[in-house]
């Protein structure tokens, strides 16, 4: 008997090493190549993957569990993972807070313990009161994928409308809840993508924004009635690639409607109704190509727009009396500084500047006379910041990449400034330092970036790095604190964060300078920003990892197709990437504003030219490279991960591993579990850190496991 059992155990470990031997012969999954060929504008394109655009054909959906299956069988046992979720656990399992506002005499925030998984919506009556539960997510969803945020709240505090959102989709359902008996009304919106909602100040109603096939629409719910009655308020003829975001004033007389042109919005519209003469909708600001937001205080909407001022002014319009002639600026612009964000608290203007990308906040009177600022004692940004008009608390957050969140309440009448809420994640800021350089592109623009390492760094050309950027959009990448910033630092490494072209750092110029036909701007930062930290001695290109989200992952396409040689390894999540399609899918017609379309002749040229998917090149040395993306993405199509991943499977011409990692669950919005999120990004840090040979002192040392020596995969037949 125990004769027999040896001989099994030797025939199953045998069997063991065979299918180890099998998947290392193997590689990746092949992925079928078709010839699909199509010419635009005089040029063919070959798109031998558009199979995989089908995310529910029974092919793709075997090729993405066969991928899957790869993925972990490389990444699932790596050594470093133990401490890797360790300590991001440390870093994130801590009590969190966040969306802190007053109305009615109440204060509302969310709050997520450190042995949860979501944020918890809770209200106080009083800053010595304690709080009250409203909404807890966690019995909605047993895997905790389901997330809850606030919407609005009514003016006396008494009535809260909240988004429900399964997974990371963008698209919520809106649920309303009685804050004093913590009764939910039958009343709630259907899951769509919503921009906006207003509760009018008597409860009878709100107004709120949501995209239609049509396109965005502005509609009225009257609470206690079908939501299928609901009537159109404004929207009629805009289409899908327009954005539409309302607010109503705080005594409900004045409702603005902002249409948007595109999410880089480089143009906005915007109209006005006043409800107390029960008119219609009215154009205030429909005939000029700018940008124009703002915020309504009494009877006056105060704008921050980029009309005739790159880098942002203010101006002062009397809804009573709307026409140009009557406009009236209140601050002009700054020419070494950019307005980030405006809002209004206690009578007052609160303006967020960004000098050199770090926050500053500057309180003025509605005529534009200083009235206090407020400062902070590291390099960061100010974020979450909520005020009224009639209101003399306010409430806003600070951070930097090594300093945990504070959020902040703020009195403007006395300036006191107190906190309210404090993340304790355990970080030493004291032993790491963060620094601000400033470098060349290849056009010779001055282009700054954030470093943050230990103290002391020493410069020997083999400090395992981490780069991060983003660059589009209009968007400033500030220094916020990361747990991935904090646990690479600490490891002996180096974290850095170029402020690309495309982003608004530096006001519209700025952004203007890498989108459109000057997308390669951005692209050529970013290798601009490699080449200073190689030539500086902080890495090499053997040491070098680079890690992008979103419009990140399509610079980091780009910068893995125009210069593998400078990578080691790279981390590409939710990515655009095959840009010839992109307008096709989903909500993408927003972005065309900012990228232009391949429909157009004069546009394709220049973006087939960076385009990643279509600059593969068979053969070629490619960095090791990890695709992450899912099925619940609604904003950027997974098919952009899934297409580069077959094609730089096939076309790899090393032996450095292409892997997918694609989450049926996961999508592109806020909202996952705190253990989720740290499973993924272990995932992922060990993937780069496997490839970079990094080994903290606390962990094991990073070796390929057993079943991962790559090979070259088999020539695929078209």
């Amino acid at each position: 008997m125990r004769g027999r059992v040896l001989l099994l155990v030797i025939a199953s470990l045998f069997a063991m090493v065979q299918i180890v031997f099998t998947q290392e012969k193997q590689g990746p999954p092949i992925a079928r190549r078709d010839d699909v060929k199509e010419t635009l504008h005089g040029v063919t394109v070959e798109d031998p993957y558009r199979w995989l655009e089908d995310q529910n054909s029974p092919d793709t959906r075997a090729w993405i569990d066969a991928e899957n299956t790869y993925t972990q069988s490389l990444i699932g046992n790596l050594p470093t993972r133990p401490y890797i979720e360790k300590r991001l656990g440390e870093l994130l399992k801590v009590d969190n807070y966040k969306q802190a506002f007053e109305q009615g005499g109440r204060t509302f925030y969310a709050e997520r313990k450190a042995d949860q998984d979501q944020f918890v919506l809770l209200m106080r009556k009083s800053a010595a009161a304690a709080p009250v539960v409203l909404v807890d997510p966690h019995p909605l969803s047993p895997d905790h994928s389901t997330s809850v945020t606030f919407k609005d709240v009514s003016e006396d505090g008494t009535l809260v409308a909240y988004e429900i959102r399964k997974g990371g989709a963008d698209e919520v359902e809106i649920h309303f809840l009685n804050v004093d008996t913590k009764k939910e009304l039958d009343d709630h919106l259907p899951a769509a993508r919503y921009f906006g909602l207003q509760i009018v100040p008597d409860k009878s109603g709100c107004y709120y924004d949501v995209m239609t096939a049509e396109g965005p629409r502005v509609r009225w719910h009257k609470l206690g009635t079908d939501v299928n009655d609901d009537v159109e308020i404004f929207g009629k003829g805009y289409g899908p690639e327009k954005i539409i975001g309302s607010q109503l004033s705080e005594d409900g007389r004045w409702l603005l409607s902002t249409v948007l042109y595109g999410s880089s919005a480089d143009k906005t519209e915007v109209f006005f109704l006043d409800r107390e003469a029960k008119g219609e909708m009215k154009p205030l600001i429909h005939d000029i190509d700018a940008r124009f937001f703002g915020e309504i205080g009494g009877d006056h909407f105060f704008v921050h727009t980029n009309w005739r001022a790159p880098n942002g002014r203010v101006l002062d319009i009397d809804l009573k009396h709307p026409d140009r002639p009557h406009w009236f600026q209140i601050l002009s612009e700054k020419p070494d500084a950019v307005i980030e964000n405006m809002r209004l608290a206690g009578g007052n203007v609160v303006i967020t500047y960004l000098k050199d990308v770090t926050s500053h906040i500057n309180f003025f009177t509605p005529n534009g006379v200083p009235a206090g600022e407020v400062s902070f004692p590291a390099m960061g940004t100010v974020a979450e910041f909520s005020g009224h008009w009639k209101s003399k608390v306010a409430h806003f957050a600070f951070s930097s990449f090594h300093i945990p969140k504070t959020i902040y309440r703020y009195n403007t009448e006395t300036k006191a400034k107190t906190v309210f809420a404090r993340v304790n994640a355990p970080v030493n800021s004291a032993e790491l330092e963060l620094k601000q350089v400033w470098y060349e592109s290849k056009d010779k623009t001055k282009i700054p970036m954030f470093i943050l390492a230990r103290k002391g760094l020493e410069l020997n050309g083999a400090n395992p790095t981490y780069m991060t950027g983003y660059g589009g959009f209009n968007v400033s990448y500030t220094p916020q604190f990361s747990a991935v910033a904090v646990l690479w630092a600490e490891s002996g490494g180096v974290f850095a964060l170029p402020n690309l072209r495309g982003g608004g750092e530096f006001g519209e110029s700025w952004h203007q300078a890498g989108m459109m036909e000057k997308k390669q701007n951005v692209f050529d930062d970013f290798i601009g920003a490699a080449e200073y930290l190689i030539d500086k001695k902080y890495t090499s290109p053997e040491h070098f990892a680079i890690s992008g989200r979103s419009n990140g992952g399509l610079l980091m396409g780009a910068a893995l197709t125009q210069h593998p040689e400078l990578f080691k390894a790279v981390d590409c999540g939710y990515p655009l990437l095959d840009m010839i399609r992109y307008q096709d899918f989903l909500v993408a017609k927003f972005w065309v504003p900012e990228y232009g379309s391949s429909e157009n002749a004069d546009q394709f040229q220049y973006i087939l030219k960076y385009s990643p998917y279509h600059n593969i090149h068979k053969d070629t040395k490619y960095p090791a490279t990890i695709f992450v993306t899912g099925d619940s993405d609604t904003r950027v199509a997974p098919l952009h991960a899934r297409k580069m991943a077959a094609m730089l499977q096939w076309a790899q011409g090393g032996d450095a591993p292409i892997l997918l990692h694609y989450d049926t669950k996961a999508g592109h919005s806020e909202g996952q579990a705190v253990k989720k999120i740290i499973d993924d990004t272990t995932d992922e840090i060990s993937f780069l850190w496997w490839q970079l040979g990094v080994t903290p002192k606390e962990a094991p040392s990073t070796t390929r496991p057993p079943n991962s020596k790559l090979r070259k995969p088999a020539t695929r037949q078209s």
